[in-house]
């Protein structure tokens, strides 16, 4: 496990020097080794110091998971430049929010998506120069080709850079207003990536694999840096993820673990039973969040142990099961290097069983978001009274253990209860016809709200509505049971592959929803 000083500069110098040779990514069609990486590191930083930037600016980079992403990343951190890397998704407004709100000087970016930077440059208000990965130039704007900072020297830049130097701004997903900019510093990077190895009981020779982009902190702090940290572990890194052929790439690869978020583990436990489905190297995955309908079942299918964390871009994990140490239905209990607490709406601690936010301090320095950049008022009322408010709600026991009940703005009130919409979907996604839904509160003519669950269901199935109400009956109390169900062929998403909500309750009750007391269906009490 590596001990020494915690910059991304560092890090790989060390490891470069340990082992040049040794392959720390392998991507599809290419492997990025320590020496090769250090090496295009060190170039990246010359090459932008030649370009006139100094340790504080802001770079933005807008790239899939490619080896040049990497070069960049590393390359940035080692000359003290703060990388803003930035959803390829991104487009208009948001990219505009984005660039601007981090003052960003230089984007770098791959040539299909320069007709987005070129529709709005002129509402760009720092930028002054594009880096291209591939063939193409923006009219009236500085462009110049990627090869051109791999072309700089190959030495160390000689910049002085500490652990507590800002290292990334990631921005976090925007659901009541804009995105905002969380920044980091560099050994935030690396306390997170350890804490992930010791929580997971990694070993030397893990090959930990992700399948989420590099603008994102989970392929980032849960198996590109772990396996660094490790002292001979591999990451293998992929572009997007595939359900069908996860585990044949499992066993191709020797994958020992994987991360995992959102939909994933459900999408995997609805694929068609195999034979070999325990026929595979992998032994454990950790992520959020682990569906205690199937997680069981899951693992004895599979022959993996899940381990579920609780966390943000914020934060990383600061509660989180272990190996070994775990309560099925919890996020966990608190990570060693955080004190987390339930709190009601004025910040007064709440005792076990009574539900509140969850807010969260460090116990050590640097290890969490210093700010959201350009946005203080935004930066004083999530540290208010000292603690950082997570915007989640969640309950603790007698014993420690944590439990994430919803985001507060996605708690659903129906005529004087509180419903929980994960707990919903929970149900709702434990039929074998759903693949993934999501529930959220729409308007009542009778004040409050009424639950609308919308459903994505498995590939050429069909499922009746008032068949899944049955369903829900079973398992929910009366009040909970939806109220609107509608069927569509996708979720929208963001980058993280979370839901967007705020889209489908902008969309409320639309004309092809479903709504049961419009056709007599009754919900016996």
């Amino acid at each position: 496990m590596y001990e020494g000083e915690w910059t991304l500069g560092s890090v790989l110098a060390a490891r470069a020097a340990e082992a040049p040779e040794r392959e720390i990514v392998r991507f599809e069609h290419e492997a990025v080794t320590y020496g090769s990486l250090d090496e295009a590191a060190n170039r990246v930083a010359n090459g932008l110091g030649r370009l006139g930037l100094v340790k504080g600016d802001r770079v933005a980079i807008m790239l899939g998971n490619r080896p040049e992403f990497l070069g960049l990343w590393f390359g940035l951190g080692r000359a003290g430049i703060v990388e803003v890397p930035l959803n390829t998704g991104l487009r208009g407004d948001m990219l505009v929010h984005m660039l601007n709100t981090c003052g960003c000087r230089l984007l770098v970016i791959d040539a299909q998506w320069l007709d987005r930077v070129e529709r709005v440059a002129a509402r760009l208000e720092t930028l002054e120069q594009v880096v291209v990965v591939g063939d193409g130039a923006i009219a009236g704007i500085d462009c110049l080709p990627h090869t051109r900072l791999l072309a700089a020297d190959g030495g160390p830049p000689g910049v002085e850079v500490a652990p507590w130097d800002p290292a990334v701004i990631l921005f976090t997903s925007g659901t009541t207003g804009p995105s905002k900019g969380a920044l980091l510093s560099h050994a935030s990077h690396f306390r997170q990536a350890s804490n992930v190895c010791d929580l997971m009981a990694y070993g030397e020779d893990e090959v930990l694999f992700n399948m989420f982009p590099l603008y994102h902190v989970n392929a980032r702090y849960t198996s590109v840096l772990p396996a660094m940290v490790l002292d001979q572990a591999t990451c293998v890194l992929h572009d997007r993820f595939s359900a069908s052929r996860f585990w044949d790439i499992c066993r191709a690869e020797g994958v020992t673990a994987f991360n995992f978020m959102g939909a994933l583990v459900m999408m995997l436990f609805k694929q068609p039973e195999r034979a070999d489905d325990a026929d595979n190297p992998v032994r454990c995955a950790y992520g959020a969040p682990a569906p205690v309908a199937v997680l069981e079942r899951f693992e004895r299918r599979f022959g993996v142990e899940l381990i579920e964390v609780y966390g943000s871009t914020e934060l990383g994990a600061c509660t989180q099961n272990r190996r070994g140490h775990r309560r099925i239905g919890s996020c966990g209990m608190e990570a060693p290097h955080y004190a987390v607490e339930i709190h009601d709406e004025h910040d007064n601690p709440l005792p076990p069983g009574v539900e509140g936010e969850i807010v969260v301090r460090p116990r050590e320095p640097h290890i969490m978001v210093e700010e959201y950049f350009g946005a203080p008022e935004a930066t004083v009322a999530a540290f208010r009274n000292l603690w950082f408010h997570t915007g989640d709600r969640g309950r603790s026991d007698e014993d420690g253990w944590f439990y994430y009940l919803d985001r507060m703005k996605d708690a659903i009130r129906r005529r004087g209860e509180n419903i929980s919409s994960w707990e919903v979907e929970q149900v709702i996604n434990d039929h074998d016809a759903v693949a993934e839904s999501a529930a959220v509160g729409v308007p009542s003519e009778l004040t409050e709200e009424e639950v609308l669950i919308v459903v994505k269901l498995q590939e050429g199935v069909e499922l009746a509505p008032e068949a899944l109400l049955d369903f829900c009956q079973e398992r929910l109390p009366y009040f909970a049971v939806p109220r609107y169900v509608r069927f569509v062929d996708e979720l929208p998403k963001n980058h993280a592959q979370r839901i967007q909500k705020q889209e489908l309750r902008s969309a409320a009750v639309t004309p092809d929803t479903w709504d049961r007391e419009q056709h007599g269906y009754v919900v016996t009490r």
